[in-house]
């Protein structure tokens, strides 16, 4: 009689620790796993789901998209976001004419931490504690030619709104390799003039 009803307690302590792993398992797939279910490449193609998933906490749903639109002065903006119920990581590429001395500027004594820089040829990035930009030179498809002698160029702006998975120089890179990525499509879609070979990625951010 006593080991029946230890067999029974045994037995009742499996079934217990089974329905206990199936019920975690269940809430991982319900509730964690919304940034899983997008496109492998969401934002029309842009970034790397992997990347989003490295910059946003697990969420049970998210949605994302990304779309070109061009203004009436032959400039064009590729416009990205992925979001979740708390959180977004969000991006603009745009073509302009600013000069990579004035985008610098743009982002020294930025409230949002030191700037941390890295380039590979003419292309540069700049990291902050909550936002990343890329420069790159792009003349617009249709600009006319005899306007070239005026300084082109294509620039990316990324961040994070509400939580994000990593914090400090981790969100940096991150959000670096975001808004690089979009770079590198934007200057696609956009049929920048130049033709340009874009590394696989930038440079990792070098710490002490």
């Amino acid at each position: 009689m006593m080991q029946s009803d230890t067999k029974k307690s045994l037995i009742v302590v499996a079934v217990c620790i089974a329905l206990t792993g199936g019920g975690f398992f269940g809430y991982q797939q319900i509730f964690t796993k919304g940034i899983d279910r997008l496109p492998a490449k969401p934002c029309a193609g842009a970034v790397d789901r992997s990347i989003v998933a490295d910059a946003l906490p697990a969420a049970r749903t998210a949605d994302e998209r990304g779309k070109i639109t061009e203004s009436v002065n032959n400039q064009f903006t590729f416009w990205c976001y992925v979001r979740t119920e708390d959180s977004t990581v969000s991006g603009e590429a745009k073509s302009g004419f600013a000069t990579e001395e004035v985008w610098r500027q743009s982002y020294q004594g930025q409230r949002d931490g030191d700037p941390i820089s890295v380039s590979v040829g003419e292309v540069k990035a700049i990291g902050l504690e909550n936002l990343a930009t890329v420069y790159v030179p792009c003349t617009p498809p249709q600009q006319a030619d005899y306007k070239v002698e005026r300084t082109h160029s294509l620039t990316a702006n990324v961040r994070t709104i509400g939580e994000s998975r990593v914090q400090g120089v981790a969100l940096r890179q991150v959000l670096m390799d975001f808004a690089f990525q979009l770079t590198k499509h934007a200057y696609k879609v956009g049929k920048c003039k130049e033709a340009r070979d874009f590394p696989d990625r930038l440079p990792r951010i070098q710490t002490d």
